[in-house]
C-alpha cells in the first residue's frame, strides 16, 4: 500500500512554523544598549527644536518695487470690435 504525503501542505507548515519563531525572536529580541551619552542626545533635541522653531519664524517682507512699464504702440493689443 502507498503512502500519499502531502508536499504543499507539509511545506506551508513549515512555513508557518518557522515564520512564528521568527517572530517570537524578534519580539523578545532586546537591542544592546551601552556608552551612550545622554548628554549629546538631549543637546541634539534642543538644536532641532530651534531649527524648526527658527524655521517657523515669519519671515520679514521685503517691499516689492514697483516698476511700471511704460507701454509702447507695438506692445498694445488693439480689441476688435464685432
Amino acid at each position: 500500500m502507498a503512502i500519499t504525503r502531502l508536499k504543499r501542505k507539509e511545506r506551508r507548515n513549515l512555513a508557518k512554523a518557522t515564520d512564528r519563531l521568527a517572530r517570537i525572536k524578534q519580539l523578545t529580541a532586546k537591542p544592546i544598549i551601552k556608552n551612550i551619552d545622554i548628554e549629546a542626545i538631549k543637546l541634539e533635541f534642543i538644536e532641532k527644536a530651534a531649527a524648526r522653531a527658527k524655521a517657523a519664524e515669519p519671515k520679514a517682507e521685503k517691499p516689492a518695487k514697483a516698476v511700471a512699464k511704460a507701454e509702447t504702440p507695438a506692445e498694445a493689443t488693439p480689441e476688435t470690435e464685432a
